[in-house]
């Protein structure tokens, strides 16, 4: 599912070592399950404890599970040191951990906002940065998840779509910073993927859930997890530069001027201006609440 040109190089995954973040449930956890079952073994990172273990537990006693925020650089440094104490070192690292907030900028409070750039953006930085040394001695892999939001917009995603580009952009520079150093770098832009923070969001904000529905082909389509599961884990074998969920997602990021720019501005600001109010008195009813039920990204110290 990467995109690219010509025939890949496959590394398979038996014997490697991956760290995933936001491992606890939704795409982290169903990665986890892929990349075990191709044979590598598996440190499931993040901040729900039971979950993370249920999870380990699942893929059996050869994997791990610790408890870490991914905007804390040492709470990091010991999952990786214990990962690496664990394993005998570090080949591949899935920077997933992410929070998507119910808010219009207007109708947010500051913290919401700053915190899901803190966790989506900065997050995956530290995340590659605590993990880069030992994936450069076994010239490893890095996966950033970042979205079909990074080069699409949506009102109400304000936060969420700028985090995803900033991941995107990060990766793109990240990639030029290790290539010498035989380290491989991607970014993954899946859409709708049918996770706890997507449905969390669409019941929480019907409008919300209104207007994904009304947008063409894939960027309104949902993806079931275990498909968006199977195409990362083939990008760990394949290490290639983009993946895209769908696949069809690559032609919107190739266009990706058309679907941002003015004429497609033109079009889509009669739709806001109607939607855009009633997305707000959405939001007005959850009563403060500014994450889903199933995110703990409104904790001072918290990751999805």
């Amino acid at each position: 599912m990467a995109a690219g040109f010509g025939k890949r190089t496959r590394t398979p995954l038996a014997g490697k070592s991956v760290f995933i973040t936001g491992a606890a449930r939704g795409i982290g956890a169903a990665l986890a399950r892929k990349a075990a079952a191709r044979g590598a073994r598996v440190a499931l990172v993040g901040l729900e404890p039971q979950e993370l273990a249920r999870v380990a537990d699942e893929l059996g006693p050869e994997h791990l599970w610790v408890e870490a925020d991914v905007t804390d650089p040492e709470a990091l440094a010991a999952a990786v040191q214990r990962t690496v104490d664990t394993f005998g070192g570090l080949d591949i690292v899935v920077a997933n951990a992410g929070i998507a907030p119910l808010t219009t900028v207007m109708t947010s409070s500051a913290h919401a906002l700053a915190r899901t750039i803190e966790v989506n953006l900065i997050g995956t930085m530290l995340t590659a940065h605590a993990t880069l040394p030992e994936i450069a001695k076994r010239k490893g892999h890095v996966q950033l998840i970042s979205s079909a939001a990074a080069f699409t917009v949506l009102p109400g995603m304000s936060a969420y779509c700028a985090s995803k580009a900033g991941v995107e952009r990060f990766g793109d520079a990240l990639r030029l910073e290790v290539a010498h150093r035989g380290v491989t770098v991607a970014s993954a832009h899946p859409t709708w993927i049918d996770t706890d923070m997507v449905r969390d969001t669409e019941e929480a904000l019907p409008t919300f859930k209104e207007t994904r529905r009304s947008l063409p082909g894939p960027l309104g389509a949902f993806t079931s997890v275990d498909a968006c599961a199977e195409a990362l884990v083939e990008n760990l074998e394949t290490r290639g530069r983009r993946v895209f969920v769908p696949r069809s997602v690559g032609t919107v990021a190739a266009l990706r001027q058309l679907v941002t720019g003015v004429v497609a501005e033109k079009l889509t600001m009669a739709i806001a201006a109607k939607r855009v109010p009633q997305l707000e008195r959405d939001i007005a009813a959850l009563d403060g609440r500014e994450f889903g039920s199933n995110s703990v990204g409104d904790r001072t110290k918290g990751a999805a």
